[in-house]
């Protein structure tokens, strides 16, 4: 019942601290989509998807324990980092092969600003809609992204389902 609580804080040991909810909401959301069992319902929001699931979980996390949450005020407004802590440690320990080692993958997600993994996941979001459709809804949002932004995301995208296909996900 909490396995995927598990994965999500594997998650987090993996990245070590992620630092804003909206950048784990992305990271979450982009790992889905590259195959990765997570089930929670992503749906479109003003910055791209989003899962009430994964907030809630979040919550639950921070509540068991199991999840550090600090506030970090910074110019724009607080972003809360989140890491796993020893309780955390000794939860997903009960789930030791629940999450293969995405480490690089996570890592290479934690290392980008929110805004581009925004812009990522909104991507992977209109997936099913031809490439020029899915720029020009892109386009379209709160945050303008620029034509060199967009093809830096896809570019990134590649890559992503390039490294994907060295990994196997169990659900």
């Amino acid at each position: 019942m909490l396995e995927d609580h598990a994965k999500i804080a594997a998650i987090i040991k993996q990245a070590g601290v992620i630092a804003g909810r909206k950048k784990l909401q992305k990271m979450i959301y982009i790992l889905q989509t590259m195959g990765f069992p997570f089930h929670e319902t992503f749906h479109f929001n003003f910055f791209g998807p989003h899962s009430d699931e994964l907030t809630m979980q979040l919550e639950e996390l921070c509540n068991f324990g199991f999840l550090l949450e600090h506030p970090d005020e910074e110019s724009d407004g607080i972003t809360y980092r989140y890491r796993l802590s020893e309780a955390g440690e000794g939860f997903i320990g009960h789930y030791k092969e629940i999450l293969p080692d995405v480490r690089n993958m996570t890592e290479k997600l934690s290392g980008e600003s929110a805004s581009f993994l925004e812009l990522v996941s909104t991507l992977l979001y209109f997936d099913q809609i031809p490439g020029e459709s899915a720029n020009e809804k892109v386009r379209a949002l709160d945050r303008p992204f620029s034509d060199k932004e967009i093809g830096r995301a896809r570019v990134y995208i590649a890559d992503l389902q390039a490294e994907r296909a060295d990994l196997s996900f169990s659900k």
